[in-house]
C-alpha cells in the first residue's frame, strides 16, 4: 500500500524530526516508499512528515525538471542520473556567503493547489547522509538548493507558508482555511 501524504494542518507537520541514528533494511525500505510516494504524486520532494514520521529524513528528484541549475557532490559534478533520486538524512545547511535572495513560486504536497512567493537564499552547502548512512557535500543554487532547503525546512516544522511575505500569505489564506478544515474533517471521519 503506498504512503499517504499528510495534509496541512496535521500536526506532524509543526514536528522537528530526530536525527536518523539506523541505517538498516528497515530505512532503506522506508527510503524507497517514499521515492514512490513523491514520484506518484508528481513532486520533486517529500519529507518524512509529509509521511506522518517525525525523523530527519527527505527525498528529492529532480530528473525530470527543466531547470537551470549547479550542482557540486563531493567535489565532483556527476549527472543527476547517478545520484538522484536523492535521499537525505540528517542536513545541515550553510548558506554561500554573499548569495544573493531570490524570490520563485513554490508548492508542496501537503498543500495540494497552493502555490506561492517564497525567498530563499540562492546558494547552499549542505552536509548530509543518504541512506546508508554514508556522508556527503553537496553544493548547489538554484532550484535544488530551493528543494532542499523546502524539504530541511519540513524536517524542522516550519513550512513554506511560514517564509512567505505577509501579503503573498494573505492572498492564500482562504485556501490554507479550507485545506485545514478538510484535513481536520478527514481525521474526525477516519477510523
Amino acid at each position: 500500500m503506498p504512503l499517504r501524504i499528510v495534509h496541512y494542518n496535521d500536526p506532524v507537520l509543526r514536528k522537528k524530526g530526530t536525527p536518523v541514528t539506523q541505517f538498516d533494511t528497515a530505512l532503506a525500505v522506508l527510503v524507497r516508499e517514499m521515492i514512490a510516494a513523491m514520484h506518484a504524486a508528481a513532486g520533486i520532494g517529500l519529507a518524512a512528515q509529509q509521511i506522518g514520521r517525525a525523523l530527519q529524513l527527505c527525498v528529492i528528484d529532480l530528473r525530470e525538471v527543466e531547470s537551470k541549475f549547479f550542482w557540486e557532490l563531493d567535489g565532483a559534478r556527476p549527472p543527476l542520473e547517478l545520484f538522484m533520486p536523492l535521499a537525505i538524512a540528517n542536513p545541515q545547511i550553510t548558506f554561500t556567503r554573499g548569495t544573493r535572495e531570490t524570490v520563485d513560486e513554490e508548492g508542496c504536497l501537503s498543500f495540494p493547489r497552493i502555490r506561492g512567493d517564497v525567498p530563499r537564499p540562492d546558494a547552499i552547502t549542505v552536509k548530509f547522509q543518504d541512506e546508508r548512512g554514508v556522508p556527503h557535500v553537496l553544493a548547489c543554487d538554484g532550484l535544488l538548493s530551493r528543494c532542499v532547503q523546502h524539504e530541511a525546512d519540513h524536517l524542522n516544522g516550519v513550512l513554506f507558508i511560514d517564509r512567505m511575505d505577509k501579503a503573498v500569505r494573505a492572498g492564500l489564506d482562504e485556501s490554507i482555511k479550507a485545506l485545514a478544515k478538510e484535513t481536520r474533517l478527514a481525521k474526525n471521519s477516519s477510523p
